[in-house]
């Protein structure tokens, strides 16, 4: 049952695991727990328990290096501060991965501090927090990319560290470039530079669509790539003060040539995680009035991921009304 849910992906055969059944909410919309693996859920619970021989073991089938959906669900986890620092200090031998899951968890536990208020909302002590713990992030993750030159999710995680302290634009590109040296198609930088393209960021409009664009003709068909073009126009929709912008037959022709070259294609592997790419494109084609939502959402069944529905003022409800609307 797993090899048709996930394919032989990220994280060993897909013969290796049962699937956790999806959890019903409100508006009877399914979430998954720990990516619907419950190996990923073991990695969950023994972060929770702050238990790093458990999480190490867990660990085994998995590639944090290169691994972001895996990564994501770990740093998640309220009170992995508290421990994963001495974790790293006393095991020299994982070091590079405790100080990888540290400037995860360091960055959300930031952001969370910071919340996503407007910054002139955000307290002056909010702003002192936020900084104090994105320094930290810095500090390890730049430290676990030397310790292991070939990984890319610490490259991923300083655009976002480097992003909300406004480093200058040399310092991101060359973070940009440091990532993409490692994997040139790998979606959560690209995804990352999306998001520091936004005008809110100080990039210009339409400077993220035309990134999206370059870098998704570059990739193969059935490549992941595709989500960054559908990302790029849920961006354009929150820049915009137009909730009906994305409702143009050129955007719609566009994001259904997208979805059919990447998560559509037959060549497109469902990977651990792979309910996140289709609830990226099927906010996007919703918000362009796209018929293609409907293939998307009869996909997914009913499964959610708040990424990137927060951007709505009720996640789980726009899932629903848009679901039920294609």
């Amino acid at each position: 049952m797993l090899g048709k849910l996930f394919g032989r992906g990220e994280g060993g055969p897909a013969g290796d695991a049962q699937v956790l059944a999806p959890v019903k909410g409100k508006h009877g919309v399914r979430t998954l727990r720990a990516l619907g693996d419950p190996r990923v859920l073991a990695l969950v619970e023994a972060a929770d328990a702050g238990d790093w021989a458990g999480l190490k073991a867990g660990l085994a089938p998995f590639d944090l290096g290169h691994q972001q959906a895996v990564l994501g669900q770990i740093a998640a986890i309220d009170g992995v501060e508290e421990w994963i620092v001495r974790a790293a200090d006393e095991d020299k031998e994982h070091r590079a991965t405790a100080l990888l899951i540290s400037g995860a968890r360091h960055i959300q536990w930031g952001w969370d501090a910071r919340t996503s208020a407007y910054a002139k909302d955000v307290s002056r002590e909010q702003w002192q927090t936020f900084y104090a713990r994105l320094r930290i992030a810095e500090e390890h993750l730049l430290e676990a990319a030397e310790l292991r030159p070939g990984w890319v999710t610490p490259w991923r995680h300083l655009l976002t560290s480097g992003r909300g302290m406004s480093l200058d634009d040399g310092i991101q590109e060359a973070r940009l470039a440091a990532g993409l040296r490692r994997d040139p198609l790998d979606v959560d930088v690209h995804l990352e530079w999306v998001g520091h393209l936004q005008p809110r960021w100080g990039g210009k409009p339409g400077q993220a669509l035309d990134f999206a664009r370059r870098a998704f003709a570059a990739a193969p068909d059935g490549h992941r790539l595709g989500c960054v073009v559908a990302m790029a126009y849920v961006e354009q929709w929150v820049e915009s003060d137009d909730g009906d912008c994305l409702q143009d037959p050129r955007i719609r022709t566009e994001l259904r040539t997208a979805a059919e070259r990447s998560i559509l294609h037959h060549a497109y592997e469902r990977r651990l995680g792979w309910q996140g790419d289709y609830n990226i494109f099927a906010m996007a084609l919703s918000l362009a009035g796209s018929s293609t939502a409907s293939n998307v959402f009869r996909e997914l069944d009913g499964v959610y991921t708040e990424w990137p529905w927060t951007f709505m003022a009720n996640p789980e409800k726009a899932y629903a009304r848009f679901r039920k609307a294609f």
